[in-house]
């Protein structure tokens, strides 16, 4: 399938952004809590994906959670404590870009994690996330597929460009090697996580911005009706000219005029 150009991307998206403002509206307003986790291979695209969901929406009620490694003190927590703090309260709508998960995935696979750590996160994983979904939480699982030879590309172009590089670790370098061990750990976390009352959804991820349209889509599709009408603003005129901006203290720098770059 010939990869989606970001023309026809941002025409099927300019819909779904006023969907996706609706939904902020209807969580505001019925205090919902949205919880959705972003999980894929390295480069598969989880950033942009959570980009173009959040793009629309206020960040004071749509927040993204992205946590470093763990520090000496949370290796020593119980293993799921660090991630409830940046659940969802009343209103919010939360997106994890990785999530607990990780232990599943990156610390199994890389050596992080014992498999007795990983095991006992198999078996509390399901019962964990059965208690946040009793409790009224909304959770959504995203896993983000990649061919191999895609992800070769996209760490090939983080290396290339400056603006990227960032985005390489050496943890993401080791684990080209291990593209099947991830497959194996991947599988086995499914079978034990994915259930009825808290699903894992696959998405392609090889044409990313095809994939954006589709998780974004998806999760829409899977929400109660959202349908909930903005409140009216009654909206006076000044009754008066505009005034122009004025100056005391400082004046604003001058506008960029497309100067050449210095030496």
């Amino acid at each position: 399938m010939k990869p989606l150009s970001r023309k026809k991307f941002e025409k099927h998206y300019a819909p779904m952004e006023e969907e996706l403002v609706a939904m902020a509206r209807w969580a505001a307003k019925t205090g919902a809590r949205v919880l959705v986790l972003f999980e894929g291979r390295d480069t598969a695209g989880k950033g942009g994906a959570i980009q173009a969901l959040a793009r629309p929406l206020n960040p004071r009620q749509c927040r993204v959670v992205a946590l470093s490694k763990p520090s000496e003190r949370e290796r020593s927590e119980w293993y799921f404590q660090r991630y409830v703090p940046h659940l969802p309260a009343a209103g919010e709508i939360v997106l994890f870009d990785r999530s607990w998960y990780n232990r599943a995935g990156v610390e199994k696979v890389m050596g992080f994690a014992s498999e007795a750590q990983v095991e006992a996160f198999l078996e509390q994983a399901p019962v964990f996330e059965r208690q946040l979904i009793n409790d009224g939480i909304l959770l959504f699982k995203y896993w983000l597929t990649t061919d191999q030879s895609r992800q070769e590309e996209r760490f090939a172009e983080r290396l290339e460009d400056p603006l990227k590089r960032w985005k390489l670790s050496p943890v993401d370098l080791a684990a080209r090697a291990k593209y099947a061990d991830y497959t194996a750990a991947r599988e086995a976390m499914l079978r034990a996580t994915h259930n009825p009352h808290a699903p894992w959804t696959l998405v392609d991820f090889n044409d990313q911005r095809r994939g954006r349209l589709t998780v974004i889509r998806d999760l829409l599709d899977r929400l109660p009706d959202t349908r909930v009408d903005p409140e009216e603003i009654e909206w006076a005129t000044l009754g008066h000219d505009p005034l122009a901006e004025s100056y005391g203290v400082l004046q604003p720098i001058e506008p960029f005029r497309g100067k050449a770059a210095r030496p």
